[in-house]
């Protein structure tokens, strides 16, 4: 738009380009809006001349492919020497001989790599990769643990990282639970021997059923996938069915 003048100038100010689409009739309430950008409170960067950082190295097995997965997690550590050391996750990679998922695991470790340098609550990850799903159907792990797809097992590692360093509260159950869960395995292998028709010699208690080749519990082949925490271990015990590896019953 042109303006011509006609006038001595005797004075000037800058503008912006709100108070000239004011002036030009344009009302605030019409005036495009920008989107709010919020960004988290705190940004990671590797410290100058660190060239190495501390981490932790998980291996997966699952039974979809005959190649493991090897996930390594390194942190940083922030106020380091102080009260208030914190470790937290730097950066993730992924390794494996099977190349058939590359493209979509560099695509997340450097997504999960971003948000960790992002800093702020980074926990979230762990619920969101645990909740998906394999259209294909999922496998269970040794000990009776259902994983719904691969993607929810390297979430289950990360979950598992970050209460090694703190930034999550483990969820062990105390020693009275324990005793309890133990009692009731006890008297789930007792009814087991009393009702089967089966001879001694192939009678076997829970924990001599165990795999040879993992240190997990191990449980009865019948049992059920508990909802709460996704085990096989669900039986039958005074008529209400009990999680022999977290102690959820239906029964309350």
């Amino acid at each position: 738009m042109t303006v011509k003048i006609d006038k001595k100038i005797v004075g000037y100010q800058v503008g912006d380009n709100k108070s000239q689409n004011m002036d030009e009739g344009e009302s605030a309430a019409t005036a495009p809006r920008k989107a709010e950008i919020i960004r988290m409170h705190e940004k990671l960067e590797r410290p100058e001349g660190m060239e190495c950082l501390e981490g932790a190295t998980y291996k997966i097995r699952t039974p979809l492919d005959d190649h493991a997965l090897y996930v390594t997690i390194n942190d940083i550590v922030l106020n380091s020497g102080t009260e208030h050391e914190q470790r937290r996750p730097f950066e993730i990679f992924i390794n494996s001989k099977n190349m058939d998922h590359f493209q979509w695991i560099v695509a997340l470790t450097r997504v999960m790599s971003a948000v960790f340098r992002k800093g702020g609550d980074v926990t979230f990850l762990c619920e969101e990769l645990q909740a998906v799903f394999d259209p294909k159907g999922g496998y269970f792990k040794p000990g009776g643990r259902f994983v719904p797809s691969i993607v929810a097992d390297i979430g289950a590692v990360v979950e598992h990282h970050l209460k090694r360093i703190g930034l999550i509260e483990p969820d062990e159950l105390s020693e009275q639970q324990q005793l309890i869960l133990e009692q009731k395995r006890a008297e789930y292998e007792a009814r087991e021997q009393q009702d089967s028709s089966a001879p001694a010699a192939e009678k076997k208690t829970l924990t001599e059923a165990a795999a040879p080749d993992s240190a997990e519990a191990s449980y009865p082949a019948s049992a059920a996938v508990c909802h709460k925490c996704s085990t096989k271990a669900m039986v039958v015990l005074d008529g209400c069915q009990t999680c022999l590896a977290c102690g959820y019953s239906k029964c309350g």
